[in-house]
């Protein structure tokens, strides 16, 4: 969350058919590393046994922590009421060793970690609010007096700072997505207008080039909406997601397929493929259908399941597959082209090579650094470059599209120059 983030708890429904008395706490901490909570509920496992009872499953990690107190919260069978929450006046405290081993041997916090509701802010329903920007663990505890009382509570988490509900880590990527979607659109009329301007010698391999700069001016336009809406809404539309998905799928398909028939000569050197082509429809086909998979599988929560691991494998087996093909086409056809002494094809073509090797080469790098950094680090306190792992991939494609654009624009010696 960025830095003065309002985190609110509001209560959607609540009843109590008998007499209850309520402690609730909660327990705002700030920690330097962002994969430090990723086993929360392990952690949480063995707390107790360790350290005695705490709202952190990690009382001993580094960071700063508040944490509030309301005690003796009556409910009445005749009055369903629940309290207003607000927060008190409390600076965060930083975790110290030697103050939490004492604080937690009796499973209690002692009063100069805890803040008690006392004086509250005017904001209605705030509970707390961020101090600084980076990761943060918020715990919300009710306890009531009888273990067996029948009550209960709805209530939802809202947190909502001066840029709007997207975090630290998402608001980047909106305006990436904003970006992209400007250049996408200035791809588009590039085209077009060299397209109009030699409308009688377009080959069919533009016409692909053509579709492809389409779907990633909508994929993009796609992506910026449903960020926009999530940041301004509080929650994404799950059904814009699975669009966007859809359309980033059909859109990554094409591209994949436009790389493959350029290698392959299509346009340029072949004037048809004649059964290949029934293999690189077969192969794109496969690709969406698994590229949709593991986006629906990902946007629905269900990324770390079995399904999706089936849908992962097979994306990457696909990958490499068409990576291969790509490089063994093109070094058959610059062959040809050495063959039939064409420097103007074969010029073109080593130039599209070195841009794909240059791609490959960077994606390395990349991986390599994104697993150092991010996967392998004890601690990830680079949070804020985690939009970088997303966003690379869609940036590295719009530089080899934009190459292809270049080396495939229009001209008038289009149809004289072909086969």
């Amino acid at each position: 969350m960025y830095k003065d983030t309002d985190i609110q708890l509001r209560v959607a429904s609540f009843g109590c058919p008998e007499e209850v008395t309520f402690s609730i706490q909660w327990f705002l901490k700030y920690y330097p590393c962002h994969n430090e909570y990723n086993n929360i509920e392990e952690m949480y496992e063995r707390t107790p046994l360790s350290l005695g009872k705490s709202l952190d499953p990690n009382p001993l990690g580094p960071g700063q922590y508040i944490q509030h107190k309301y005690r003796e919260l009556s409910c009445r069978s005749d009055m369903h009421m629940f309290p207003m929450l607000n927060k008190s006046k409390a600076e965060p405290k930083t975790v110290s060793l030697a103050q939490l081993e004492g604080e937690l041997q009796d499973g209690s916090l002692t009063s100069s970690s805890v803040a008690e509701a006392g004086s509250y802010r005017t904001t209605e329903h705030v509970i707390a609010t961020t101090w600084r920007d980076g990761p943060y663990l918020l715990v919300v505890q009710i306890n009531s007096s009888k273990q067996d009382a029948n009550w209960n509570l709805t209530f939802s988490v809202v947190m909502k700072g001066t840029h709007g509900y997207l975090s630290v880590t998402e608001w980047p990527l909106m305006i990436f997505y904003m970006v992209m979607c400007v250049v996408y659109i200035l791809y588009a009329l590039l085209w077009f207008v060299w397209a109009s301007c030699y409308w009688k010698d377009l080959l069919r391999i533009q016409f692909w080039i053509a579709g492809v700069i389409f779907l990633g001016m909508i994929e993009k336009a796609v992506f910026c909406a449903e960020y926009q809406n999530t940041n301004n809404m509080g929650s994404a539309s799950q059904g814009l997601l699975i669009f966007a998905e859809l359309i980033s799928a059909l859109k990554r398909t094409l591209a994949r397929l436009l790389v493959i028939i350029v290698s392959l000569g299509y346009g340029i050197v072949k004037p048809r493929l004649g059964t290949v082509m029934h293999r690189v429809v077969g192969l794109g086909v496969l690709y969406f259908a698994f590229a949709a998979i593991e986006g629906i599988l990902r946007i629905t929560g269900a990324k770390d399941s079995d399904l999706a691991l089936l849908a992962n494998i097979p994306l990457a087996l696909l990958d490499s597959s068409l990576c291969w093909w790509i490089f063994v086409s093109l070094a058959q056809t610059i062959k040809t082209l050495k063959l039939r002494r064409n420097p103007v094809k074969l010029s073109l073509y080593r130039h599209f090579t070195n841009t794909l090797i240059f791609a490959v080469l960077g994606s390395i790098i990349f991986m390599v650094w994104t697993t150092k950094k991010f996967r392998l680090a004890d601690c990830q306190a680079d949070w804020m470059e985690l939009w970088v792992d997303d966003a690379f991939w869609r940036f590295l494609f719009s530089i080899i599209l934009l190459v292809i654009m270049f080396l495939w624009r229009p001209s008038a010696n289009n149809q004289r120059q072909v086969y």
